[in-house]
């Protein structure tokens, strides 16, 4: 059997036991654990096998790590999916994946069905999935390092998602990698509180760091997001560390933070996004008693790439590479860049995906003599601190000049009425591309576009600024809480131009 086995790992972490607390209610996690075994005998009598991969479509809930955990025991695949995500979408991953079987909940049982997939679904809470709990627990299954333990699909931005092949030791590598930095920064805290998908990668990371956890912990979780839910839970349970992306700790901004009690908090991590400068400070002002740690990572990194020590953190950094991990910043013609020069962030380590699944074509353009290219813009610092600029998609080129889009947001929301802002290219026949910004503003704010456009020509250089700001209820975000730029392009030619 593999050293690493997911399997494995999950049995040997409920051996050291703990308490889950979801909704008001307290479980143990010895006796999930346990639940989790008769599932996966359940599933192994439903003709589930190693290597297959089994989807598992819910909202936040103990089902979902207890799933994942039987899926590992008996040596297949959970295909962890988002809720949100369309019919059409789960249609393609159904089919795409060939999965053996779905866990899902009532709420999501219907959109399955609509598939029209023939796949044997299993609901939790009604009888087909009780059925699996009735079944005599399955043995640990043995598989190797190397065997596929997670297939994720990617949110298909630019087209159909992908799905990526993650390995044993791929999850167990980030998983391993992000405690042992924890451990090695002082930042390893035994209770913890997230609301993050357990369907996404960085959902999933959180996962198998906790199943690393030396000592008993508390950990609490959130079915979705939900901000002041989220401060009261922080409260009741003494909270030590919260995992969020940035838009998450741009709403929770919003709430009246210094009528809560967060004296326990000590480390907000973030990742997912880029986080603003200003959101970081606003936030480590009015919570005092934290500090804000960025991480870096992909799908197709097992979630992690780098992530920032507590006791030399560098804000507006991501960090420095996580153990096990090397990071190379190339130029288009692949020459090796230097410190502080921008060009696409590329990656080695044991976390880096196995490929896409049968997709050799696109897995041999990712990666190159084992290097990932995340098609990020980035540079290291001379002491090795990585830093991300942007998205090479995302980069617009206006006039000859480099605009990248995040320079525009961070200046945008360092204004006093913006909550948040995003910043997208247009095509333009004289430009070529023309800057574009979208701002959410606090309500009752009387800023106007003139005005807000004018506040970032004062900040940036002429080639840079917006020629059109266009003031919005809210920024759109997709399901993982990332801008959702598609959607704004598509708004561009709808919305009434205010500049």
């Amino acid at each position: 059997m593999g050293e690493k086995h997911l399997g494995a790992l999950g049995e040997k972490a409920a051996s050291r036991g703990g308490t889950l607390h979801f909704e008001g209610t307290a479980y143990d996690t010895a006796d999930l654990y346990a639940r989790a075994t008769r599932v996966g005998g359940g599933l192994q009598a439903a003709g589930v096998g190693p290597g297959d991969r089994v989807v598992v479509i819910m909202s936040n809930c103990p089902e979902v790590p207890l799933s994942y955990n039987a899926i590992w025991r008996i040596g297949a695949a959970p295909t962890p999916v988002l809720f949100l995500v369309s019919t059409d979408e789960l249609h393609h991953i159904l089919t795409d994946s060939e999965a053996a079987a779905v866990i899902t909940t009532p709420e999501f049982a219907p959109k399955v069905a609509e598939t029209g997939v023939p796949v044997q679904t299993f609901v939790v809470g009604q009888d087909s999935f009780e059925a699996l709990e009735q079944a005599e627990p399955a043995a640990l299954v043995d598989r190797e390092d190397d065997d596929l333990a997670a297939l994720l699909y990617t949110g298909g931005t630019t087209g159909r998602s992908k799905g990526v092949m993650l390995s044993h030791a791929n999850l167990w590598g980030s998983g391993n990698a992000a405690k042992t930095r924890q451990v090695e920064s002082g930042s390893d805290y035994t209770r913890s509180l997230t609301a993050l998908p357990l369907a996404h990668a960085y959902g999933l990371l959180v996962t198998t760091v906790g199943m690393f956890q030396d000592e008993p912990g508390e950990a609490v979780l959130q079915r979705w997001f939900n901000p002041p839910e989220f401060l009261a839970l922080a409260a009741q349970h003494r909270t030590e560390v919260i995992s969020v992306v940035p838009s998450m700790l741009g709403l929770l901004l919003a709430q009246p933070l210094e009528d809560v009690d967060l004296s326990s908090l000590q480390v907000v991590t973030s990742g997912g996004a880029p986080l603003p400068e200003a959101i970081r400070a606003e936030w480590e002002k009015r919570v005092p008693d934290s500090v804000v740690l960025e991480g870096y990572g992909l799908t197709e990194t097992s979630a992690l790439v780098s992530s920032s020590p507590r006791d030399a953190n560098r804000p507006g950094s991501v960090g420095t590479p996580v153990p096990g991990s090397e990071v190379r910043i190339l130029a288009p013609d692949g020459r090796q860049l230097g410190p502080d020069e921008d060009g696409e962030i590329c990656v080695r380590s044991s976390m880096v995906t196995k490929g896409y699944w049968r997709a050799p074509e696109q897995t041999a353009a990712a990666i190159t003599d084992g290097w990932l290219h995340t098609g990020d813009i980035g540079h290291l610092d001379a002491d090795g601190y990585l830093y991300v600029v942007d998205r090479i998609k995302d980069l617009i080129i206006r006039g000859g000049f480099n605009v990248y889009p995040r320079d525009i947001e961070d200046v945008l929301v360092e204004h006093p009425d913006v909550t948040s802002a995003a910043v997208v290219g247009r095509p333009d026949p004289r430009s070529g591309e023309e800057v574009v910004a979208f701002v959410s503003v606090t309500p009752g704010s009387t800023v106007t576009s003139d005005e807000l456009r004018e506040y970032a020509r004062s900040r940036v250089s002429a080639a840079k600024y917006p020629r059109e700001v266009h003031i919005v209820e809210a920024i759109p975000l997709t399901s993982v809480g990332k801008t959702d730029r598609k959607k704004l392009r598509s708004q561009i030619t709808q919305v009434t131009s205010t500049s």
